[in-house]
């Protein structure tokens, strides 16, 4: 479990490298440091209190507490995670990375335009008011979606759906990028992006078969199997899709695909048997290519497709729990084509919709909060120059100590200097 936490730990830098990649090279650090950042912010609030709101004692089925964990000091190094053989600092540690991990998915819709002072803070806001309660509404002992019957193995509402909405709400308040569909805004560093999917494909094992805490019944391998078969048939599906559509395979679709295919699967890897999450990560594939485009046809500017990925990706692997649930993985509970109807697909809807409405409305809210106090936004001046330069004073790429273009225009001057100087002399 350990291990599990490190892998998902690694996700975070992987998600920098991701969205890092697909901006533009005046973006590039600025996004790296919108996903650092979360490390340090959220890391802190969970000691402080986010564990204790997310898997404290019950308080009406919306928020957890529990004194003893403030500040972890009162956690026996010995005491066990109730019905498990691992020590509460195990399971918390675990927990930590994904409530990391969560509003870092956020930054990838905020590209190019967000003050970063301003962005630290809105972590340091949505975690406690919207992660830690639906994280305990979800997985905490007593949360209304857990003692409901919500399927979700390992985030599809309380990270993925959560994340997504949240970026929704934020960008619909803060507004598009200057140029939105003017000017091109292409990757810049495709191999950057490459990395990055690989990096989150490698630490979504430990994310997803980590998340049952165990594998004594077979459950979390069954969960691995899951994990790489659906990511592997949303790759395909995607380019097939696109290929179809757009005439061409490229890299951004095999890696957007895999993520989406990682996303679709992680609620319902632990219920579907491989084909049915051959079915779920090809369906997801699909849906969330045709998702992306959406922000053209609607004009909200999500820069890197948060939306389409994460919150389609998201609501389709919850949904589809209600169809392909097979009875024969973390529980008896069977879907549609396996005869239990319609049932536990009514469930999912409630964990989906009200997940969903609530990231939304708070995270618009949050939003619109810090805007109209500090600015969300940096001044247009600097969204044009570059968001690197004024926020972090840094650039991604420096190329004039390697001999590159600015060098020799100084050299080239320098030379024609010392001959007008000559002249002069003669």
């Amino acid at each position: 479990m350990l291990i599990c936490s490190a892998l998902v730990m690694l996700m975070t830098p992987g998600l920098a490298f991701f969205y890092g990649g697909m901006v533009r090279v005046k973006s590039t650090l600025n996004m790296l440091m919108m996903s650092f950042i979360s490390l340090g912010i959220v890391t802190i609030l969970w000691v402080l209190y986010g564990f204790s709101m997310a898997f404290g004692t019950d308080s009406g089925s919306l928020i957890g507490w529990n004194s003893d964990w403030v500040g972890l000091g009162n956690i026996g190094l010995t005491e066990l995670w109730p019905g498990y053989t691992i020590p509460v600092f195990v399971f918390l540690v675990f927990q930590l990375m994904f409530a990391i991990i969560t509003p870092a998915l956020i930054s990838g819709a905020l590209a190019d335009r967000v003050k970063f002072s301003a962005w630290a803070l809105f972590i340091a806001l949505w975690a406690t008011v919207v992660y830690f309660p639906v994280a305990h509404w979800v997985w905490g002992a007593g949360g209304w979606a857990f003692e409901m019957g919500v399927i979700d193995f390992a985030g599809g509402t309380a990270v993925h759906i959560n994340a997504g909405a949240a970026a929704l709400g934020v960008i619909l308040v803060i507004g598009k990028r200057v140029g939105f569909k003017k000017d091109p805004m292409r990757p810049h560093s495709l191999p950057l992006v490459m990395l990055g999917a690989g990096l989150l494909w490698f630490g979504w094992f430990g994310f997803n078969a980590g998340s049952w805490l165990g594998n004594d019944d077979g459950v979390g391998a069954l969960m691995f199997v899951n994990t790489q078969v659906a990511t592997a048939a949303a790759m395909l599906a995607w380019l097939i899709y696109e290929k179809i559509r757009h005439g061409a395979f490229t890299t951004l679709g095999a890696a957007s695909g895999a993520v989406a295919g990682l996303v679709a699967i992680t609620p319902a890897g632990g219920a579907v048997t491989p084909l049915g999450a051959i079915a779920v990560g090809a369906i997801a594939g699909v849906l969330c290519a045709m998702a992306v485009g959406l922000k053209y046809k609607f004009g909200y500017d999500d820069s890197l497709d948060v939306v389409g990925v994460h919150l389609v990706g998201g609501v389709v692997g919850s949904l589809l729990i209600g169809l392909f649930a097979s009875g024969k993985g973390q529980s008896t509970v069977e879907g549609l084509f396996y005869g239990g109807g319609l049932t536990q697909f009514w469930k999912q809807c409630a964990g989906v919709f009200a997940v969903l409405a609530y990231s939304l409305i708070v995270s618009a809210i949050l939003a619109f909060i810090l805007d109209k106090t500090m600015g969300m936004r940096v001044p247009e001046d600097d969204e044009i120059a570059g968001i690197d330069q004024a926020e972090h004073a840094e650039t991604a790429y420096d190329f004039s100590g390697a001999g590159g273009g600015a060098a020799r225009t100084a050299a080239a001057a320098a030379a024609v200097g010392g001959a007008e100087s000559k002249k002069v002399d003669a």
